[in-house]
């Protein structure tokens, strides 16, 4: 069985967004979320969404997902105080029907729109191989280190650093144990499940994954993506316009 675990627990202080969190931000007519939502509903692999959100949000979350008819919604349950508590929650909840060591769970924030199809297959047969799947684009600028954000005198090699992307996955086995030992350890905020593995003393496999795949936290996130779905659409309206001889 395979359940992408969406989490949207956030209140998105970067985006600076006061009366909304950002994963409730439309862009191209619909809700970012339900956008993110949209690519799992309708991969053929997969067959659950969970979704970890934010409490006070969880009514107007149902209310989009019945607008929409998104289908495969598992269950939704709430967020907690970071990123990590979020994830748990939906890990736990996605434990309760998911129960073979070797069922998947994709890890994904709910802010990623643009994700496609090919990297959620990719993702999946890389876990069915690794048992971990983490997709990653290279580094395309230097990279400096700086403990202030004022002096730098280290840098890294270009060719050896990558950022990470979503979704990531992992068998359930390997999954369970993960939360279970950050706990035990004391390890309670990782940015993300790849660190957590790595805070662990684990490696996890990585995969390339695909630029446009981008992570809405910023306006300028939010001005991208809107420009990259203008694009799509006028693509869409200029092949009507030759298929018509217009």
């Amino acid at each position: 069985m395979i359940t992408a675990m969406l989490f949207a627990g956030g209140i998105g202080a970067r985006m600076k967004s006061v009366d909304m969190p950002k994963q409730f931000l439309e862009v191209g007519g619909m809700p970012i979320i339900i956008h993110t939502m949209g690519h799992f509903a309708r991969h053929p692999e997969v067959d659950a969404i969970v979704i970890a959100c934010k409490e006070d949000w969880i009514d107007y979350l149902k209310d989009l997902i019945k607008q929409y008819n998104v289908p495969k919604v598992k269950a939704i349950v709430p967020g907690g105080a970071n990123g990590f508590d979020s994830i748990h929650n939906g890990v736990v909840a996605t434990a309760e029907f998911q129960k073979n060591d070797d069922d998947i769970i994709l890890i994904c924030d709910g802010v990623r729109p643009m994700l496609s199809e090919q990297l959620i297959t990719n993702c999946i047969n890389d876990t069915k191989k690794y048992g971990t799947a983490v997709p990653v684009t290279p580094a395309i600028d230097s990279l400096l280190y700086s403990e202030d954000g004022e002096n730098c005198a280290k840098s890294y090699q270009r060719s050896t650093m990558y950022i990470t992307q979503a979704p990531q996955g992992y068998t359930m086995e390997r999954i369970l144990w993960a939360h279970d030992e950050a706990y035990k350890r004391g390890i309670l905020n990782p940015v993300s499940s790849s660190e957590l593995f790595i805070e662990l003393g684990e490696s996890v496999h990585i995969f390339i994954g695909e630029r446009f795949n981008i992570k809405v936290t910023t306006p300028e996130d939010l001005t991208t993506l809107r420009s990259q779905f203008y694009y799509e659409n006028y693509k869409k309206f200029a092949k009507e316009e030759l298929k018509y001889g217009l």
